[in-house]
């Protein structure tokens, strides 16, 4: 009878079989020499493996290397090592904690330019989305603040002032969806605390704050837009012994929105407010 062979098929297996030979080989080195007695030859296996790309690996020797070779020559770029096994295997916050160490260990030391730069650069790869949390985006902002200032002429300069206002784009972005927030609640009073009397007012307040602390942001025009929508809305909605003080306020909210943005698409809001708020202030 005869047996077709299937070659592809075949191959596909003496791949992966190949593939296990050599993990379970690599793993068998590895546990060898995690083994060893011989903290030298560790560490120099320990760099092999850094230089190869196996970061895990390195960092799982490296880090019971630190201690061992503090006072040692190579105890610098063993830390330092550490820390760019960490940060290369995406492990930022174990990276940035190590970076920081290195500095304070060795504010002089062989690598304390890079260690201050990659202690931003950790927390800048860790930083959330600008709708959660912004802890790590401001550590990483004043890291890399810090880095500048020690380093002025550092060639590493231009990078950390591009990640700079990348981190504080988020945060203006987090305090415009604050803003919106507000706006977008309206009316409701069910999230009012004691410092508001309404949303309205909330985002009116947020976003003066956001203009107050980043007046170049890119997204100015949208603060303004919300600002002045707010203040209408909030006339609109006032008691009767606030509302003409505060149609006042809109009004002249809307004619400074149209001297600083003539061109802009809410050019017809403003002017359709102007209107509404004239037929209450020229009394």
């Amino acid at each position: 009878m005869h047996v077709k062979f299937d070659y592809r098929m075949n191959k596909g297996n003496i791949l992966t079989l190949c593939m296990a030979v050599l993990l379970s080989s690599c793993a068998s080195e590895f546990n060898r020499v995690y083994k060893n007695a011989d903290n030298d030859y560790k560490y120099e296996y320990a760099k092999q493996c850094f230089a190869m790309g196996k970061f895990q690996q390195a960092s799982s020797l490296l880090q019971d290397l630190v201690m061992i070779q503090k006072g040692r020559d190579n105890a610098q770029e063993c830390l330092y090592l550490l820390g760019m096994s960490q940060y290369c295997n995406r492990d930022y916050e174990s990276a940035s904690t190590t970076f920081k160490k290195y500095y304070a260990s060795y504010p002089k030391g062989n690598f304390s330019e890079q260690a201050s730069f990659y202690v931003g650069q950790s927390l800048y790869r860790s930083a959330p989305e600008p709708r959660l949390d912004q802890t790590p985006t401001i550590g990483a902002i004043n890291a890399y603040q810090q880095f500048l200032d020690l380093y002025p002429d550092s060639e590493l300069r231009p990078i950390a002032q591009q990640r700079l206002f990348e981190l504080q784009d988020n945060l203006v972005q987090k305090e415009f969806l604050s803003a919106q927030l507000y706006y977008n609640l309206g009316g409701y009073f069910g999230n009012i605390n004691a410092n508001t009397e309404s949303n309205y007012e909330a985002c009116i307040i947020t976003a003066q704050n956001a203009l107050k602390n980043y007046p170049y942001t890119k997204i100015r025009e949208k603060f303004s837009v919300l600002i002045m929508k707010s203040k209408f809305y909030l006339a609109e909605n006032s008691s009767e012994e606030r509302k003409l003080e505060r149609y006042r306020e809109a009004e002249d909210e809307c004619y400074g929105f149209l001297n600083e943005y003539p061109e802009s698409k809410e050019k017809e809001t403003a002017e359709k407010f102007i209107i509404k708020c004239k037929k209450i202030t020229k009394d």
